[in-house]
């Protein structure tokens, strides 16, 4: 399923960039103005929700921090639980973790060691609101299926296809970004 070419201009007209941030050479896609723009915002979850709602989903998770305004507000509309994967020593049970590379270092994510229930087979969409490198969104597909469930489907609002990211995570799971951006 596909964004109209009216629905993808409400989108892409509501995401505001800041230039040189957080550093010099950087377009940042700001996110915020389409949280703020409820025409925008409404677009963009009846999209979602329309896309996902045959996927037979048992849970949406989100990585810290913006995939947890999608992702849970999707869950909501599916009728499905919510999961976060957050940045390491944020969650207050047992956890279990995957570490990923960064820039300058490596980084780490975890999620409960129950987050998908004991049975394991549950199927997963992962959501956030943008895939560049990948290295944050591989660690947490891997995390998904680490914990005995299945990323079905990762889902970005905005794809950097400029970088590998995506491509890379292809590998683990199906991909889907809504606005391009080569």
């Amino acid at each position: 399923m596909k964004l109209s070419t009216t629905e993808r201009e409400i989108i892409e007209s509501s995401i505001r960039d800041i230039k040189d941030f957080p550093k010099p050479g950087i377009v940042f896609k700001d996110i915020t103005t389409l949280l703020n723009n409820k025409e925008a915002f409404g677009v963009l979850m009846n999209h979602l929700y329309l896309k996902y709602k045959d996927y037979d989903l048992d849970y949406v998770a989100g990585i810290d921090a913006r995939g947890f305004i999608f992702g849970a507000a999707l869950a909501q509309m599916l009728g499905i639980g919510f999961v976060p994967i957050r940045k390491k020593g944020k969650l207050p049970y047992t956890t279990i973790s995957q570490k990923y590379s960064l820039e300058y270092g490596f980084d780490e994510i975890e999620i409960h060691i129950d987050a998908f229930g004991l049975n394991g087979g549950a199927k997963v969409l992962l959501v956030d609101d943008l895939i560049a490198t990948g290295g944050t969104a591989i660690a947490a597909a891997e995390l998904i299926n680490q914990a005995g469930a299945k990323c079905v489907e990762a889902c970005f609002i905005i794809g950097l296809s400029f970088l590998d990211g995506q491509r890379k995570l292809q590998d683990i799971t199906t991909v889907y970004s809504l606005v391009e951006i080569n």
